[in-house]
């Protein structure tokens, strides 16, 4: 259902025309990559023009020394490579230099932007809570799995706007909950949903979002709220009596769909905002090569930065890491995702900039043990623990120590003047409690 509020007519849709033809000038057929770096610089300043939920884009570096020598066996790697970790690295022009380097790669410490809603989470929710305020929604109906670090930050988000969180998570509810199994329940109000009615997630969604709206409510999802939005904050000026009049309208509910992960378009908001801050001079600026590593569940972050370096014209590569499906899943989410980032903001430009990137947007990689999402391997915590006791930095078994590996792997291809390799830290430590609820024997080795 669309917002019956907000008309879509022929006035718009031309106003929207004349938009795109003054904006982007010939971009079927650009003269040159200056032409097309240029009109995607204009495009990201509209689409950044906006309201966020984070007041700045800022977030901590660091930079990863590696050490030692790195030894194969059966796929793992063995423990003889050693980190430190340089909290206060040189960075702007100083990244320029070619001098053969020992080993490294810089770290987007983006795990210590929120006590709970940090990392990926809070880039993808970044552009989507003032949204939500502006159609002053009231109710979110999202889900994930037991220990969904999305339900959580939305469940935390929610409260911390007076807004009411639905959260259905896949599966039996724990005994003792834990993690993010508990930010959720303190936080949301929580429904376990049974694997088979979960494996269909629209239906599931819709359906119990409509009985959350009654007969009386409208239900949307984003995509809904985007299109509708976008009159407004691109092509129109904001109708302000409209919006007070949709605020004091009766005390109805209003509620609004958001994917598992937030992996929707929307996401990519937060997450192209955080591309252009790490692209100014003083942080790792335009010119240096960079290769990006993300690992990657539902692939929604790594997407959307790399749409946000080809637009921003950066010799910037994304390395997502595959967790959750293999390269044939993560490429048709690819195409799921940059269709609905078209038609909701009206982008008219990905085709070409995709051609002169080559056609590629990321560079799927397998990790570097490949297992079932979500199962640990022996050895895997204690290589956390490692890693934490040298360096200072969390990571986890099923997300992050999977971009830490391919960082670390890359960074020894790239020491003698390469590209700089940086891996983007997305959160979700607090997922760690949870796993040592689930495999206690993985656990009980740390001494």
């Amino acid at each position: 259902m669309r917002l019956h509020h907000l008309p879509r007519n022929c006035a718009i849709l031309a106003t929207k025309h004349e938009f795109h033809s003054a904006q982007f000038p010939n971009t079927s057929q650009f003269q040159g990559p200056s032409e097309a770096k240029v009109c995607g610089e204009i495009f990201i300043s509209k689409l950044l023009n906006r309201r966020w939920t984070s007041p700045k884009p800022d977030t901590k570096i660091h930079k990863i020394v590696v050490s030692g020598t790195q030894i194969q066996h059966d796929g793992k790697p063995l423990e003889n490579v050693c980190f430190s970790n340089d909290t206060s690295p040189a960075l702007g022009d100083s990244l320029m230099e070619k001098n053969n380097q020992q080993p490294s790669f810089y770290i987007v410490r983006d795990d210590l932007l929120h006590p709970l809603v940090n990392g990926n989470k809070a880039r993808k929710l970044d552009g989507l809570f003032p949204l939500i305020d502006e159609y002053s929604v009231t109710d979110i109906v999202t889900c994930g799995g037991c220990q969904s670090a999305h339900a959580a930050a939305i469940a935390v988000s929610c409260a911390e706007r007076g807004l009411r969180s639905h959260l259905l998570l896949r599966g039996e509810q724990p005994e003792i909950p834990t993690a993010y199994n508990l930010i959720s329940s303190l936080y949301g109000n929580v429904i376990y949903v049974p694997r088979s009615l979960y494996a269909k997630r629209e239906e599931m969604l819709s359906q119990y979002a409509d009985s959350v709206a009654g007969s009386s409510s409208s239900v949307v999802r984003l995509s809904d709220i985007l299109e509708d939005s976008l009159s407004t904050h691109l092509y129109e000026k904001p109708n302000f009596e409209r919006l007070d009049a949709h605020r004091s309208a009766e005390n109805s509910k209003r509620v609004v769909i958001v994917n598992e992960g937030a992996g929707d378009a929307v996401g990519f908001l937060g997450v192209i905002r955080l591309v252009q801050y790490l692209s100014q001079n003083h942080v790792f600026g335009k010119e240096q090569a960079l290769k990006i590593v993300i690992d990657a569940g539902t692939g929604t972050t790594a997407i959307g930065f790399a749409l946000g370096a080809i637009f921003l014209g950066l010799p910037w590569e994304v390395h997502g890491v595959m967790l959750a499906d293999n390269i044939d899943g993560y490429q048709k989410q690819e195409e799921r995702l940059v269709s609905e980032f078209q038609r909701c903001f009206m982008v008219p430009i990905v085709d070409q900039l995709l051609k002169r990137a080559n056609g590629t947007l990321v560079h799927w990689s397998e990790r570097s043990c490949p297992r079932k999402f979500g199962k640990l391997l022996a050895g895997e915590v204690k290589e956390c623990q490692r890693i934490a006791r040298q360096t200072g930095v969390l990571v986890d078994p099923v997300y992050t120590l999977a971009a830490w590996e391919l960082a670390t792997q890359l960074s020894r291809t790239e020491v003698n003047g390469g590209a700089k390799v940086v891996m983007l830290h997305t959160g979700g430590t607090l997922g760690m409690f949870g796993l040592a609820q689930r495999y206690k024997s993985d656990f009980c080795t740390l001494k």
